[in-house]
C-alpha cells in the first residue's frame, strides 16, 4: 500500500498544477498547468475538458463551466470530467488504483465537501492512499524562504492571492494558526470581471470574452506606487500619456493571438485596438482598496497587520520579517513595491519588514509539495484505502489537521476554563427562607385575632 507513484495536484480554482513523482523526487520538475474548467467554444462548437483546452484554436466567446464557485468545489461532475482527462494517458498517464495522491483543498473547506473529496479519491478513483492539505501548509517545505540559505523560519506569514480570494495565513512551526487567518474577498476572477465591465462600458463589448480579457489583464495591468499621481496623468491627456498602452485584439479566424502593441509597430486597418489607460492600474488597485467596488473590507496590507495582531505579542516581529507571496495576483508588476511601502507604514518602528517572493508564485505550492513528498514519510501522513473502508471519512478527520480541529481545541479550552472558574467562584449565599404565617397565641382578652 505504501508503494507506487504519487500524483501531486495543486487543485486551484483557475488551474490545476499537476505532476507525478516516481522514485526520487526531482529538484525542480516543471508543473503541468491544466485549466480547471469545462469550456465550450462558440467558434468551433466543441467542448473541451481541462487539458484539452490546449487544442482549441478559437477562444472567442468561450463559455466556462467552473467546478469552483466562490472558492469552494461545488460542481463535482465538472471536476470529475477534468480529473478523468488529467489522469488519462493524454496527460499524467497514471493508473489511479496503483497510485497515491497528494491534493490541496481550499482554506476553511466545508466538512461536507471534505467528505466528498474522500469519496471521490477512494470510491471513484480507488487510490491506494492520499493526503489532503491547504497550499500554505506546504510552503515551509519549499524554497520561498531559502534566500539566505538558512532553514525555513519557525514563524512565517503567507499571502496567498489566487483566483477566488486572497488569504493571509500565519504559521508557527509548520502549523497554521487558524484563529489569525484572514480572508479578503478579492481574487483574480473578480479583477477580470471588473475589467470586462469597464472595457465594455467604455470601448468594446467584451462581457463574453473572459479568456481574452484575462490575457489583457495579465499583459497590461500593474500596481501603482502612487495611485493619485497616475490618475492625474490619465486625466490630463487620456489618449496620449506615458501610461496608455494599446492591446491588439486577436483574430481567431486566421489564428492570430492578441498582443501588446509595440511602440513602433504598424498595424493594418483590419486589426482592432483596445486602448488601456487608467484601467491598467485601477483594476489591481482593488486588492489594496476593496472599498472601490463597495466591499466593506480592508486592503491586503491592513489585513496582514490585523492578522499579526492576533498572534502572541513576543513573536510578532518574526512574522513581520517573514512574509511570503504566492498566487497569481502577486505577479502584477509593482505589487511587491506597493505592499512593502504600505506594510512599512503599518508595522511598529522597531520591527524589520521583509517580504519574500519567488520566480513562479503560481507553482510555488506545487514545488513545495514535491519537497514535502521527498522529505516526509508519506505513509505516516496519508490515509490508506483500507483505513477509509474501515472508518470512512473519520479516518481523514483523525489524520488531516484543519481549521475544525483547531476550533474544537479552542472551544475545549474555553469550556475547561469556564468550568475552572465556576469551581473557584464563591458559592452565593442561599436565599432567605420564607417565614410561614401562623396565628399568634393570645391570652384572654387579647385583640390580635380578627373577629367578625
Amino acid at each position: 500500500m505504501n508503494s507506487g507513484p504519487i500524483a501531486v495536484l495543486d487543485n486551484g480554482g483557475s488551474t490545476i498544477k499537476a505532476g507525478v513523482v516516481v522514485g526520487e523526487v526531482p529538484e525542480r520538475e516543471q508543473a503541468r498547468l491544466v485549466p480547471n474548467a469545462v469550456a465550450r467554444s462558440k467558434g468551433d462548437k466543441t467542448t473541451y475538458f481541462g487539458h484539452e483546452l490546449d487544442r482549441c484554436r478559437d477562444f472567442s466567446a468561450l463559455h466556462y463551466r467552473l467546478p469552483f464557485e466562490k472558492g469552494y468545489l461545488v460542481d463535482w461532475d465538472a471536476q470529475k470530467a477534468v480529473w478523468d482527462g488529467l489522469f488519462s494517458a493524454d496527460a499524467l498517464g497514471i493508473n489511479t488504483s496503483e497510485s497515491r495522491l497528494l491534493i490541496t483543498e481550499p482554506y476553511f473547506n466545508l466538512p461536507n465537501v471534505q467528505d466528498v473529496y474522500d469519496q471521490f479519491v477512494f470510491e471513484e478513483y480507488e487510490f491506494r492512499s492520499y493526503y489532503r492539505c491547504t497550499p500554505a501548509s506546504l510552503i515551509p517545505y519549499g524554497s520561498l524562504f531559502s534566500e539566505t540559505k538558512q532553514p525555513a523560519p519557525e514563524c512565517m506569514l503567507i499571502i496567498d492571492s489566487g483566483f477566488s480570494f486572497t488569504h493571509v495565513i500565519p504559521l508557527i512551526q509548520n502549523e497554521i494558526q487558524w484563529h489569525a487567518v484572514k480572508r479578503l474577498d478579492v481574487g483574480g476572477k473578480i479583477l477580470t470581471n471588473q475589467l470586462k465591465e469597464i472595457v465594455s462600458y467604455r470601448q468594446w463589448n467584451m462581457m463574453d470574452e473572459t479568456y481574452i480579457m484575462n490575457h489583457v489583464k495579465e499583459t497590461c495591468c500593474y500596481v501603482s506606487s502612487n495611485f493619485m499621481d497616475d490618475l492625474d496623468v490619465c486625466r490630463t491627456n487620456p489618449k496620449k500619456n506615458p501610461i496608455v498602452r494599446e492591446y491588439v485584439l486577436p483574430n481567431f479566424t486566421i489564428n492570430k493571438q492578441g498582443r501588446l502593441r509595440q511602440p513602433d509597430e504598424e498595424i493594418s486597418q483590419a486589426e482592432q485596438i483596445l486602448t488601456m489607460g487608467n484601467e491598467r492600474f485601477t483594476i489591481p488597485e482593488i486588492l489594496f482598496r476593496p472599498d472601490d467596488i463597495g466591499l466593506d473590507q480592508s486592503g491586503i496590507a491592513a489585513t496582514v497587520a490585523s492578522s499579526i495582531k492576533l498572534l502572541p505579542e513576543d513573536i510578532q516581529g518574526m512574522f513581520w520579517s517573514n512574509i511570503g507571496l504566492i498566487g497569481g495576483n502577486t505577479k502584477f508588476p509593482g505589487f511587491y513595491e506597493r505592499l512593502m511601502s504600505e506594510l512599512r507604514s503599518l508595522a511598529p518602528v522597531d520591527f524589520d519588514v521583509r517580504v519574500h517572493r519567488c520566480e513562479e508564485p503560481i507553482t510555488e505550492a506545487y514545488h513545495s509539495a514535491l519537497r514535502f513528498v521527498g522529505e516526509t514519510p508519506f505513509a505516516a501522513c496519508a490515509v490508506t484505502r483500507a483505513e477509509y473502508l474501515e472508518s470512512g471519512s473519520n479516518a481523514s478527520r483523525r489524520k488531516f489537521r484543519d481549521w475544525r480541529a483547531n476550533s474544537a481545541g479552542k472551544e475545549a479550552e474555553k469550556t475547561k476554563a469556564a468550568e475552572d472558574e465556576d469551581e473557584d467562584a464563591v458559592a452565593p449565599p442561599p436565599p432567605p427562607k420564607k417565614l410561614a404565617r401562623t396565628k399568634s397565641k393570645t391570652g384572654a382578652g387579647g385583640s390580635s385575632s380578627r373577629r367578625r
